[in-house]
């Protein structure tokens, strides 16, 4: 057994995950599927230590490639071996279509510049360099593809002419003869489609290394497919322009309304002749039957009289129709009738109110139901928000709770020995009341005060004012200035006894004199 087969067979009992013993009489080792690819590169690395890139290149005919192979010592040769040729490379030497590239010999690099691919050097490229301390070469190999166009693509497609609504479409695009397999691509128009594209499958041909793929397309068919362009497009290198295999779907469908609910046709005018106008989609075409009243008009009809006529669906493209009535003279009778229109083909049918108003069309965004319901409810909601929080400020409730007690004590109304009420003999109940009733008269009683504070304070500096005038006018006269003030005492320690029956009064006189103030009792 030579050298090659006792590396071989010890890398292999290396590495069991690569073979599989079912035969344990013959004790044969069976290898599993794509190892070799693994043992060819690890003997690659057993046998030599090259480092070369890329590994794998493609490129068209008149191509250009640069191959690098590099060892971690000095070499003094560099060999490359292009399709059938052996080139020697020598750093300096720019001439022929294999020219040396890289930094120089002393650092290890051997590399190739081929210039000008050619087809017959299609396939393995090998640097040789010569070895670090035996008298074996060490060699590298890369892989090239040399570029070449595949054939026409084929779609295989159901031979019916035409297809459903909701129906199954399953197409085959066919790519044969490329070196590399071609790339597919499916389109409907302009759209590429991801969806239901499965995985290619490549296939080399027998006796060549060409390849062919194929791949599978499943889509459901829908009315908007109707009169758009399938195509399987094929990329390769070797080609300047994708090629394309193309085929037209067509779908039949029943009519199908743009628009939800009753019509109502705006801007007409009594007198004049008017027309009610509905655009469907239908394919086949469809056929129109009016109902005005007990009439039943079918397109493309008039009435006895001429005065209502039905017009033969117009064709807007695209699967789109305009179904019309036209009418003569419109009047009163006709604004308050309801139309009824039945639009059908062989696939089914499409029903239609229709109304007429002599009014404008109006104007601005139109809501639906559950557009209108969250306003409403919005509104509502936004209107118990705002009654509740002047019911909390107004009983001082929930986040409104203490304002009047602290609105008291900032003007200066609570005293420790009692609550001073201005221009009242009522005393204030005790805080500390831990009973319902007496929070209540508490409230109560507060909110009076705030009401005789803002009422006395503006008479006191009406007051003040008028004095201070009458003052200046009689500069020789005295006059003196009167404050009463009512005290409330009660007894601070307990909330359960009631207020002394006695108020005390004080009146404080003071002259216009500094220092003079006489105060009586």
């Amino acid at each position: 057994m030579n050298s090659f087969e006792d590396n071989l067979l010890e890398l292999i009992r290396s590495h069991p995950t690569l073979y599989r013993n079912k035969d344990k009489k013959h004790k044969s080792l069976i290898l599993k599927e794509n190892c070799w690819k693994e043992i060819a590169k690890s003997l690659n690395k057993k046998r030599q230590n090259v480092e070369i890139t890329p590994i794998k290149a493609v490129r068209r005919i008149g191509d250009e490639l640069i191959v690098l192979c590099k060892v971690p010592y000095q070499i003094d040769s560099c060999r490359m071996i292009v399709g059938t040729t052996s080139y020697r490379l020598i750093p300096g030497n720019q001439e022929g279509d294999v020219v040396y590239s890289g930094q120089g010999l002393t650092t290890g690099e051997c590399g190739a510049h081929i210039k000008n691919i050619r087809e017959d050097w299609n396939g393995n490229v090998t640097c040789v360099l010569p070895p670090q301390s035996s008298n074996i070469e060490v060699t590298g190999t890369m892989r090239l593809l040399v570029a070449r166009a595949p054939g026409d693509p084929h779609l295989i497609s159901p031979p019916q002419p035409q297809f459903k609504d909701e129906d199954i479409f399953s197409a085959q695009c066919v790519v044969p003869n490329g070196r590399p397999a071609a790339k597919i691509l499916w389109f409907l128009d302009d759209e590429q489609l991801l969806e239901g594209v499965h995985q290619p499958v490549v296939t080399d041909e027998p006796g060549s290394d060409l390849q062919t793929v194929s791949q599978n397309i499943t889509r459901t068919i829908r009315a908007d497919d109707n009169n758009r362009m399938l195509a399987c497009r094929a990329e390769h290198e070797a080609l300047d322009q994708p090629r394309e295999a193309k085929r037209q779907l067509i779908v039949h469908y029943p009519p199908k309304r743009l628009e939800s609910g009753p019509i109502t046709v705006f801007g007409l005018k009594l007198g004049a002749e008017g027309k009610l106008n509905v655009t469907v989609r239908s394919n086949p075409p469809p056929t129109a039957v009016w109902m005005v009243g007990d009439i039943r008009i079918t397109a493309p009809h008039s009435t006895d009289n001429g005065a209502i006529t039905a017009l033969e669906p117009l064709h807007l493209g695209n699967g789109h129709y305009n179904v019309s009535l036209h009418l003569a003279r419109i009047t009163k009778e006709d604004v308050e009738r309801t139309y009824y229109l039945q639009v059908f083909n062989d696939l089914g049918r499409e029903e239609f109110t229709l109304r007429m108003s002599t009014m404008d069309e109006p104007a601005g965004v139109e809501l639906d139901t559950g557009a209108i319901v969250g306003i409403v409810v919005a509104v509502l909601v936004l209107l118990i928000a705002v009654f509740l929080g002047v019911f909390a400020f107004a009983t001082d409730r929930w986040c409104f709770a203490g304002r009047g007690r602290e609105l008291a004590k900032n003007s200066g109304e609570s005293t420790p020995a009692g609550d001073v009420l201005i221009e009242s003999g009522l005393p204030l109940s005790s805080p500390t009341s831990d009973t319902e009733s007496a929070a209540g008269a508490g409230r109560s009683r507060l909110a009076a005060l705030g009401a005789r504070v803002r009422a006395v304070i503006p008479r006191a500096k009406d007051r003040v004012q008028a004095t201070d005038a009458h003052d200046a006018e009689s500069q020789s006269e005295e006059k003196k200035g009167v404050i009463y003030a009512e005290l409330a005492l009660g007894d601070q320690t307990s909330a359960d006894k009631p207020p002394p029956p006695s108020t005390e009064y004080a009146e404080i006189v003071y002259t216009d004199q500094p220092g003079q103030k006489e105060v009586k009792e």
